[in-house]
């Protein structure tokens, strides 16, 4: 994994290429606040990494042990740790205290990470897109799931199975997204199209792990 930053999703909005003058849906997220927290290395902690650390927060909602290991290195309470392993060649310089915008750039690939809108227990054709049964004609099994499992063999359900269910509230990863635009002024980048989770929550950006260049 190469060096990223946390995140606050904005929210989403609209911008027009100049040249085609197509319009590109994008959201909105906010990286004020990124500062690298601990920087790992391989001599002495056996690999090389680096934490990055997000957002104030009270000292007096923090454990104990998160709460002194931030005094240890000197940094202010913050709500988010992160750490992103490096190879020796990415960790910072000596004397560098944030990863700064300068990591993205316009036309590059990236993933967010970032945990879904959850939306309770909902039935199959939400949850897997079922296309539904038959809804005329008699027939009682408008949204339901149909047959789970054969009878004598082998007389279960199988692991796995697509069932009404718990949805959402998981950590989600949207990959290869194009960064259409870095605003160093405003401390955001316009990803293009939808990221998870609800507007206010943290997401992670780091470079595309299948996707690289412009």
């Amino acid at each position: 994994m190469a060096l990223g930053l946390i995140g606050k999703k904005v929210g989403m909005t609209r911008v027009f290429n100049q040249e085609t003058g197509s319009m590109i849906p994008v959201t909105v997220i906010d990286v004020a606040g990124n500062t690298f927290a601990q920087v790992k290395t391989a001599d002495k902690d056996g690999y090389n990494a680096v934490q990055v650390a997000f957002d104030a927060q009270k000292e007096s909602r923090l454990s104990k042990p998160v709460a002194g290991h931030l005094k240890k290195l000197g940094i202010a309470p913050v709500k988010l740790l992160k750490e992103f392993r490096v190879e020796a060649s990415e960790l910072p310089a000596e004397g560098a205290t944030h990863p700064g915008l300068g990591l993205l750039e316009d036309g590059a690939w990236v993933d967010v990470i970032g945990t879904s809108k959850g939306k309770g227990f909902q039935g199959a054709m939400r949850r897997h897109n079922f296309h539904g049964s038959p809804a005329a004609h008699g027939s009682m099994m408008h949204r339901r799931t149909g047959s789970v499992g054969a009878c004598a063999t082998p007389s279960r359900v199988w692991k796995g199975q697509k069932m009404p269910g718990h949805m959402g509230n998981e950590n989600t990863t949207v990959q290869n997204l194009r960064v259409v635009q870095v605003r160093n002024d405003d401390n955001v980048i316009l990803v293009s199209g939808p990221v998870p989770g609800a507007r206010g929550s943290y997401v992670v950006i780091r470079p595309a792990k299948k996707k690289q260049g412009k």
